[in-house]
């Protein structure tokens, strides 16, 4: 039978190969044409299916790539489906406009980038979760800052950056607790040994973000006006809107998981609806939480921002996730990850070299594959017994994980954080690349680690903690 029949193993050079011509193919179309994703991916799946008929591969490891691939996401695209429903709800609830209302009374346009990027920090770490971030308080800043003709690119590097920082450094973030426990670390360990690199790269954001936002704000005290006059005219702006923020922060300190916290939050939006106006037909709300919010202000600015959100305009999203962690499955399944990996976890001496190679492999995976849970799992396992042989400890693997990790996805075009993230933000991922200075900094502090030895953990050093 086909299940019985031996696949073909894949040669290092052949390996490298197919990552090249992939990556050539995908970097050329999104960046060079600036085209989506998703026709260039899908075109890559038709290449690497073929050249895998032509090494005689079955069609059943054909399939099984294809669900192996795609199982990894399928939590985080029923996230999405919330996010988008619960996007609408906060609109349609008065929750956003009311953050923007708030925040105009609140925060200077000079010190504008560095507060968004303070206060996601804040949030993410409360919460654990930098995709809920982004879309709430992310979509609210936003919308302040566009007001006051900041760059949307600039807005969207802060807001992610804020929120990569405080889901990295949360317990309560999954990819955190996911790093720590494929290398068999503490939790809290882990956190502390973090620090080595996200302290620095939290200040050289917070100096970057205060730079440029001294260098490219330009406010506009009549536009701020007139934005503010049109959010109290048309939604409902009060104190009372903040309870499903309280409400998100209560169930992270309650350790609810995030399809729970993201049901109740709905619901409470929607019962604020009602109370807001009794006489809202059920259709109305269905129809918001499925197809999104529609703005009908009258000030094209804020109808473009506020018209957002649903169920259907995830599906784009979910989309382009599936078919790249389709892609990611295929290369795992022919073996040409395992193959370019293998070669070089074993070759590999010095502290400063392993550090490095770690980092590149998770950027490699997360450009390849896609999906950041893979990109900590995936070198995490390649390297875990080169890291005990060099005598380092478990937490030294972990730090370099999510340096190479979790914080990356966000950088890429294909990668399901950073698509999210820039259809949520409606910012694309190449616009926003150059301002997300946490994801950026973060690989280049903890390479510095690993080859200064500063604060690069070792098995005696943590015995003896």
């Amino acid at each position: 039978m086909e299940n019985d029949v031996k696949e073909p193993t894949i040669s290092l050079t052949e390996g490298i190969i197919v990552l090249l011509m992939m990556l050539m193919i995908m970097g050329f179309s999104v960046i060079k044409l600036q085209i989506s994703p998703q026709i260039p991916i899908l075109f890559v799946i038709l290449l690497l299916i073929a050249w895998a008929k032509v090494r005689r591969f079955s069609w059943n490891a054909v399939n099984q790539g294809i669900i192996n691939g795609i199982s990894t996401g399928i939590i985080p695209m029923f996230i999405f489906i919330l996010i988008g429903a619960l996007i609408s709800s906060w609109i349609a609830a008065g929750v956003i406009p009311s953050l923007m209302v708030y925040g105009f009374h609140l925060i200077s346009a000079e010190w504008f980038l560095p507060s968004v990027f303070v206060v996601c920090t804040i949030v993410g770490t409360a919460i654990g979760s930098a995709f809920t971030v982004v879309s709430t308080i992310g979509i609210a800043f936003l919308g302040m800052g566009l007001t006051m003709g900041i760059n949307p690119a600039m807005i969207a590097g802060a807001v992610i950056s804020g929120a990569i920082f405080g889901d990295k450094t949360s317990p309560l973030s999954d990819s955190t607790n996911l790093a720590s426990a494929v290398v068999g670390a503490d939790l809290f360990d882990h956190i502390r040994n973090l620090m080595w690199s996200t302290i620095p790269a939290f200040f050289t954001s917070l100096i970057v973000f205060f730079l440029i936002g001294r260098t490219h704000a330009q406010l506009n005290p009549a536009s701020i006006d007139r934005t503010i006059n049109v959010l109290t005219n048309h939604f409902s702006i009060s104190l009372w809107t903040f309870i499903p923020i309280v409400l998100m922060f209560i169930c992270a300190w309650q350790k609810i998981p995030a399809i729970p916290t993201l049901f109740i939050n709905i619901l409470v939006a929607v019962f604020m609806q009602y109370i807001e106006e009794p006489k809202t037909k059920v259709q109305t709300v269905v129809n918001t939480l499925t197809n999104g919010y529609v703005s009908h202000t009258g000030n094209k600015s804020v109808d473009q921002l506020l018209t957002r959100g649903g169920i259907a305009s995830m599906m784009t999203t979910i989309a382009l996730i599936i078919s790249a962690l389709a892609l990611g499955g295929f290369l795992m399944k022919f073996g040409v990850i395992d193959a370019v990996m293998g070669p070089l976890s074993r070759k590999l001496q010095s502290n400063g070299s392993l550090i490095l190679a770690v980092i590149l492999s998770g950027v490699g995976v997360n450009i390849f594959v896609g999906e950041q849970y893979l990109s900590v799992i995936l070198p995490g396992n390649a390297f875990k017994s080169t890291f005990d042989k060099a005598k380092l400890a478990p937490v030294a693997l972990s730090r370099a994980l999510e340096d190479g990790g979790t914080v990356i996805n966000y950088l890429i075009p294909w990668g399901v954080a950073g698509v999210f993230a820039a259809n949520t933000l409606q910012v694309s991922t190449i616009s926003y690349l150059p301002f997300a200075v946490f994801s950026l900094s973060s690989p280049i502090f903890s390479i510095i680690s690993g080859f200064t030895g500063i604060g690069l953990k070792h098995l005696k050093a943590r015995e003896n903690d």
